[in-house]
């Protein structure tokens, strides 16, 4: 039983790992090349993956798909390293040196594993197999590299926390299986299977219950590079942002999200962060609190039966310390000192 769920385990992961890169490279909006080299990452990984899989529980499987597993893996490294490239500091010419690079890669993939097949050279193969793990593992170290080297753009000076989580999450997720596959002699041959499935599923979870999709998986300051919002679309937007904000007090709501203000208003989540960017010069958390502050200050000095939690509960933040937060960073005072100031004038 414990062998048929570690199957199921594992192969789920690789075969929803396939479903989500599809996502990823044909459906996610706005098109960015970093989404789909992130598509094409989990790909080769779950191809990748699969192959040892099934290897691992049925060793008989064709020798074709253990080729095409090898050869996947030879681009899973390459994929990473132009993925963090293309999220963290994108150019003009990145696109075209990525596929440059990955089209000779895949090349010399095709060539050896056309002249040496893995059940005529298993000997061989052990070697181009530690080559290849190698090749991996430089290319995560790279991918380090670039993201140690571009901290001060997306990391420090970025407000973007999520998109900072989101990609520390990739890079880390793939130095673990990188790490599994590379010690594999060492554990088990299905560590970095099981691996994969973690990272994989953690990733989802992340990409799921994260209510702003865009902040998660672009870097503010490159997110509308290329599209950029007319100031008169921008200025109808705004308005009627605020006013179905406030008139129906959305705000007062702790589930509000991006999604749901998007669908009553018949605008897309892009245009409205876009007008909340560049019109407006905030986020759509900032946005929204800014509401929940102003409700909160009027309690504050009219209400003295409520206690500060209660204010924060009344007027949409769903805890005291996000309440404090916010309350600091819109006023500059924490609440305490703010009915001190106001009562004594």
């Amino acid at each position: 039983m414990k062998q048929e769920l570690l199957f199921f385990f594992s192969a789920l992961g690789a075969f929803n790992g396939i479903l989500v890169g599809t996502y990823f490279i044909f459906f996610t909006k706005p098109k960015h090349l970093s989404n789909t080299l992130l598509g094409a990452l989990f790909i080769a990984l779950s191809v990748r993956v699969g192959k040892s899989v099934f290897f691992y529980f049925y060793d008989s499987i064709a020798d074709a798909y253990i080729q095409f597993g090898l050869f996947a893996c030879w681009l899973i490294g390459p994929f990473l390293f132009y993925y963090v490239r293309s999220a963290v500091a994108p150019n003009s010419r990145l696109a075209k040196e990525a596929t440059l690079i990955i089209l000779l890669l895949a090349m010399i993939a095709v060539g050896i594993n056309l002249l040496f097949s893995w059940s005529a050279y298993p000997n061989l193969w052990a070697h181009i197999i530690q080559v290849i793990y190698l090749q991996w593992l430089g290319f995560v170290v790279m991918s380090g590299v670039v993201l140690y080297r571009t901290r001060l753009n997306w990391f420090v000076n970025s407000k973007n926390r999520p998109f900072k989580v989101w990609v520390l999450s990739i890079f880390f997720g793939n130095l673990i299986i990188c790490t599994a596959f590379n010690t594999g002699n060492y554990t088990s041959y299905i560590v970095g299977a099981l691996s994969f499935s973690f990272v994989f599923y953690t990733l989802v979870l992340l990409l799921l219950f994260y209510k702003r999709r865009d902040e998660l998986i672009f870097l503010e300051t490159q997110k509308y590079k290329s599209n950029k919002l007319d100031s008169l679309l921008a200025e109808s937007i705004s308005k009627q942002l605020e006013e179905v904000i406030t008139t129906d007090e959305l705000y007062l709501n702790s589930n509000l999200s991006l999604q749901k203000v998007a669908q009553l208003l018949k605008v897309s989540t892009l245009k409205i962060s876009q007008t909340l960017n560049e019109y407006l010069g905030t986020n759509f958390n900032d946005y929204i609190n800014s509401f929940r502050i102003d409700a909160a200050k009027e309690m504050i000095l009219h209400n003295d039966s409520y206690t500060f939690e209660a204010i924060a509960m009344e007027c949409g933040f769903n805890s005291k310390s996000t309440f404090y937060a916010a309350f600091k960073k819109h006023t500059g005072m924490t609440p305490s000192r703010f009915k001190k100031g106001e009562t004594k004038k």
